[in-house]
């Protein structure tokens, strides 16, 4: 058997840090994107509010499921295309779990990616009984 040499170490050393390096940026690169859209999303419906005068919805009114902000998005009202926006931002971390584990399986880092998965299902679970009626 063969002993590995300082030399054989160190490039694997290097290989290692690579792709560590590669997945750092994949993950910056998903909150990065998360984060912007939701920033134009949010500018967007605030143009449009600040524009119109009027939020798309009657007075004291306020969207409050997911669903009804998305109907609301579809037919651009202003307070729904800002309330999008918020729930992009939520969901970019959630995003980024998900960025995670496929990042983490193609390194077929198994560890990792069980625990990272356990971590998103523990987020999704969260969203469903967080719900407040």
């Amino acid at each position: 058997m063969e002993k590995e040499t300082d030399k054989d170490l160190e490039v694997k050393f290097q290989k290692e840090n690579e792709e560590l390096r590669t997945m750092e940026l994949i993950i910056s690169r998903a909150l990065n994107i998360g984060v912007t859209t939701s920033a134009i999303v949010i500018f967007i419906g605030l143009l449009m509010l600040l524009l119109t005068g009027k939020s798309g919805y009657p007075t004291g009114y306020y969207p409050f499921s997911p669903a009804e902000i998305l109907r609301g998005f579809i037919v651009l009202k202003p307070y729904a295309v800002i309330l999008t926006g918020l729930l992009l931002l939520i969901l970019t971390p959630v995003f980024r779990v998900a960025v995670s584990i496929i990042t983490f399986l193609y390194e077929k880092d198994y560890l990792y990616a069980g625990i990272t998965t356990l971590v998103f299902i523990i987020l999704i679970i969260s969203f469903i009984l967080g719900k407040v009626e």
